[in-house]
């Protein structure tokens, strides 16, 4: 008689190995201040969410005890963030570091918003 493995041990096993990389995943934050005039409506929360989406990591917007997320503009725009709101910009994956780097520099120049 043959003995194949249980489908919810090979599961399980599967579901061990992707959490075990995500805790191993490097991660890196950084602080943005919103300086455009009129702060993060409907036009920066989506560059930044479009910019965000080209990366792999998964990419969080954080302000206060919210966080959302960053690939999301729906879910930037929930943050409801004037002019001077401070986030926090929070990426784990394989190109995080790049991640965080290219938001803050979108942030920077002001979403291309030049007043």
């Amino acid at each position: 008689r043959r003995v194949s493995s249980s489908p919810c041990i090979l599961n399980c096993w599967r579901v061990q190995v992707v959490l075990l990389s995500f805790w191993i995943m490097e991660t890196f934050e950084i602080e943005i201040v919103i300086n455009n005039r009129l702060g993060l409506h409907a036009r920066p929360a989506t560059k930044f969410a479009q910019l965000a989406s080209t990366f792999e990591s998964a990419i969080w917007l954080k302000k206060g005890r919210e966080m959302v997320d960053g690939k999301s503009i729906l879910e930037v725009l929930t943050l409801a963030c004037p002019k001077g709101s401070s986030l926090t910009v929070v990426a784990q994956g394989p190109d995080a570091r790049e991640a965080v780097e290219a938001l803050k520099e979108l942030v920077e120049k002001q979403f291309g918003e030049f007043d």
